[in-house]
């Protein structure tokens, strides 16, 4: 009888055991899907935004502080390869590298004073490796100064219907004055992305550049391969603006643009949005 009490009182512990284990599983799987399905920003929302528009439409579908201006970043990029694709003639132009374009801090495709280089060039180099060095070189050359080639971008992001934007420089270092919006960044990229050139830049994942100094550029945009269809388009980062980016991604011939300022983690969100974006 003793024997036969122990048994039972064996049993109950193992399924007990059992049970808790199942239990433990069951919470961990819970927190991951739930984790994984979460829109993950920073605590102080008023600091973080993000925008999902129809490129086809233009129309924002789904939104969060959309209006709200921050600082961008190089997502400022985006503004400037427009605006010289728009300006400059002829890419293919070998140009000389100014002086005032050499040694510009944060990414850089460590450009020389009096280098010879093309505009197309200097575009992916801006694209794919946000070279603050190839974007002042571009905003020199296209409209002869800083200042000068700020008014272009000015003037691009107002014929794309923005209302909260204002740009300074053609790189994205913090500046004060220098910002824009999750709606305004979803606008302008939408109309970018018309630009053929521009949509080829922002998709391609390695280029080589001709001239007298060859150099290799990756995309540093891992969307381009963690995520089916998508097809651009820029990271950006500083301490002030955190992490940003635009993605632009297309499948049965519908195309989404998402934007993300200061998100912790831009990659994961933006997979989030598309995934929403083409399950509607």
């Amino acid at each position: 009888m003793v024997k036969r009490f122990e048994n039972v009182i064996g049993k109950i512990k193992k399924l007990t055991f059992f049970l808790l284990i199942f239990a433990f599983l069951f919470i961990i799987f819970a927190t991951f899907t739930k984790t994984k399905n979460k829109i993950v920003s920073k605590a102080n929302d008023d600091c973080s935004a993000y925008a999902v528009i129809d490129v086809a439409t233009n129309e924002i579908i789904f939104s969060q502080n959309k209006d709200a201006r921050l600082p961008i970043a190089s997502l400022t990029k985006i503004v400037t390869a427009i605006t010289v694709l728009e300006n400059f003639f002829n890419i293919d132009e070998i140009i000389t590298v100014p002086n005032s374009a050499v040694g510009i801090e944060g990414s850089s495709i460590y450009l020389k004073h009096g280098e010879e280089i093309s505009v197309r060039d200097l575009l992916y180099g801006l694209i794919l490796r946000s070279g603050n060095d190839a974007a002042t070189a571009l905003a020199i050359t296209t409209a002869g100064s800083i200042e000068n080639f700020a008014i272009l971008m000015n003037e691009t992001a107002k014929k794309c219907g923005t209302q909260n934007s204002n740009f300074v420089n053609p790189h994205g270092l913090d500046d004060k004055n220098h910002y824009s919006s999750a709606e305004d960044l979803g606008k302008i990229t939408a109309y970018a992305l018309k630009n053929t050139v521009f949509s080829e830049i922002v998709s391609t994942k390695f280029h080589t550049t001709s001239g007298e100094n060859t150099r290799y550029f990756k995309n540093k945009n891992k969307m381009l391969w963690n995520y089916d269809g998508a097809n651009g388009v820029k990271t950006g980062f500083t301490k002030k603006s955190g992490r940003c980016l635009v993605t632009s991604a297309t499948r049965d011939d519908k195309t989404y643009v998402v934007v993300l300022l200061n998100h912790y983690d831009t990659w994961h969100d933006t997979e989030i949005l598309l995934n929403k974006a083409f399950c509607q």
